[in-house]
């Protein structure tokens, strides 16, 4: 569920961002009536929250509460819909998702239910009519944390308040990572950490006014009245602009897995077969067009890229990913790697090949961040596939990144303000300075390697073993100011391919652009949301289109 805020949510474009950071800005609003007295007489029933990202609205939430049970119901632009509803006594935490735009009336895609029991978490999962129940070690007193949602976190903390627990143990509803949550109040404002992410709370007659979450761009701001239907419900629009010389399709993908893959094919306006690219995403559950709803808005990286591509002569297929969007296999989605999301590639690959518009000698794979890892995976396994580009591709294992980016949080949490209730609690465990930097950044990395298939997978997997057997064409693009995949492994990169004999290989690197392939002189994740362009770099897009089109030839 978030590519951010979901617990990506989980594929490598944002590794820190889509694995922990973005579930920590849906996971860090406070809301406490200990702290702040009750809710005033004739407080709302039920009350809307727009969620704000550079000055656009990309989610709405509201929620009600009646007879010990509060519910709620979030939509982001695009994605499917969450409705929730929590229990405290006992504790119980279900959640239906639906297809994104879906009437109220509609069946939901998926339900779950979290129930705490001891010190044993059971999760009821139903899909496609079956039922299966999955049980998880967990700390006494943790609480289920549904990651996107800023009001579910800030009932979770008024939880931590109403115990008197400073501290609280919640495991997140997607992925199953553990992790502990830090509230600190001061006055009418709120503090609350998890895991290096600050969000400033402001209250009112004990109810959030408005959150903000400074490091992201992010706020969330409650409304007096109901939100334009199209603020977070609406559908993306994937059609050709005005006047383009090309069209662009809707299609459907089979897979032998038993669900279908939906995209958008363009295709230029000619009666011969034209070469095709295949676009693959980050980390994270993505729709087609690779957006960072909820961190940058506007965002959208392979439009850009289809854009570019299908205007030189080039058709581009990209596609919800498995259990995104319009996409099926939402139930295998959760134990899913890179190696499933390769099979994904290849059953779109095949496809392809049963086209009589497309020219199925010259397919060719443009991965960004761990679709970077997914192409070579995918060369590897079908040598038919004519070449592949890496844009911000990794050459470390995940390990190695994940130290890297999540000791980047937590020292800049430590740094800060902020951090001053964690520095005191690192005090009371004999840890200050750099020992508690690394405590801290190894807890939580070694909790996300164990939280799932795929960061297991991500964090034992080297991307250069897979390299060394890439026979195709590969073009390596990377920005300068990259602080997710650093610069310097687009070189290891190339000294890889070209050590195992893969003598057709171009590299270009470009200052002052991004992970995000943007530009961008800084580069850090925590300054994407005030990002002024957010437009894929014109030389980026000028390098990927000529290297395609003479490879193409």
């Amino acid at each position: 569920m978030l590519h951010l805020i979901a617990g990506r949510s989980r594929r490598l474009a944002l590794v820190v961002l889509g694995l922990v950071v973005a579930a920590l800005v849906a996971g860090v609003l406070t809301r406490s009536a200990h702290a702040q007295g009750a809710p005033a007489q004739g407080a709302p029933a039920r009350l809307q929250f727009a969620y704000i990202a550079n000055n656009d609205t990309i989610a709405v939430e509201s929620i009600e509460q009646a007879a010990g049970v509060v519910r709620g119901s979030l939509a982001y632009r695009g994605q499917p819909r969450i409705d929730w509803e929590q229990q405290r006594e006992p504790m119980q935490l279900a959640m239906r998702a639906y297809a994104a735009g879906a009437p109220m009336t509609a069946a939901p895609l998926q339900a779950f239910v979290f129930r705490v029991r001891g010190d044993s978490l059971q999760v009821e999962i139903t899909a496609n009519g079956a039922t299966r129940t999955q049980s998880l070690p967990v700390a006494a007193g943790t609480v289920p944390l549904i990651g996107q949602s800023l009001m579910h976190a800030a009932l979770v903390a008024s939880f931590a308040r109403a115990a008197g627990r400073p501290t609280l143990p919640v495991v997140l509803t997607n992925g199953a990572q553990k992790m502990e949550a830090n509230v600190v109040f001061t006055g009418d404002t709120s503090v609350m950490t998890m895991s290096g992410l600050a969000v400033q709370t402001a209250w009112r007659a004990g109810l959030p006014l408005e959150v903000r979450v400074p490091a992201q761009g992010l706020r969330a701001v409650r409304m007096t009245g109901a939100p334009a239907p199209s603020a977070a419900t609406g559908r993306y629009d994937y059609s050709a602009p005005t006047g383009a010389p090309y069209t662009a399709e809707a299609v459907t993908i089979p897979t032998s897995r038993g669900y279908t893959l939906a995209g958008t094919l363009t295709r230029p306006v000619r009666s011969a077969r034209v070469p095709v690219v295949i676009t693959i995403s980050g980390s994270g559950p993505q729709e087609r067009d690779s957006r960072l709803s909820g961190l940058v808005a506007g965002y959208a990286p392979f439009r850009d890229i289809a854009d570019t591509l299908s205007r030189r002569g080039i058709a581009v297929l990209r596609y919800d990913d498995r259990g995104v969007g319009e996409s099926g296999g939402a139930a295998s989605r959760a134990q899913a790697t890179s190696v499933d999301f390769a099979d994904d590639v290849l059953s779109v690959v095949a496809w392809l090949r049963t086209r009589p518009d497309i020219d199925p000698a010259r397919i060719m794979l443009a991965g960004h961040s761990e679709g970077g890892i997914i192409a070579p995976i995918a060369a590897v396994k079908d040598p038919r596939i004519h070449a592949i580009a890496l844009l911000a591709g990794s050459s470390y294992d995940g390990r190695h990144i994940l130290n890297y980016q999540v000791g980047n949080q937590v020292k800049a949490l430590l740094a800060a303000p902020a951090g001053e209730a964690t520095r005191a609690a690192g005090r009371a465990r004999g840890l200050e300075g750099p020992a508690l930097q690394q405590f801290m950044t190894d807890s939580i990395v070694n909790a996300m390697i164990t939280s799932n298939a795929w960061t297991k997978y991500f964090a034992d997997t080297d991307p250069k073993v897979m390299l060394r057997q890439v026979r195709q064409p590969v073009l390596v693009l990377q920005g300068d100011t990259d602080w997710q995949v650093t610069p310097e492994q687009a070189d290891t990169i190339v000294a890889t391919l070209r050590a195992a004999g893969n003598t057709r290989v171009t590299m270009q690197r470009f200052p002052a652009t991004n992970h995000l392939l943007v530009p961008d002189p800084v580069g850090s994740p925590t300054g994407y949301g005030a990002l002024k362009d957010v437009r894929v770099r014109k030389e980026v897009l000028g390098a990927l289109a000529d290297w395609v089109e003479r490879i193409a030839r």
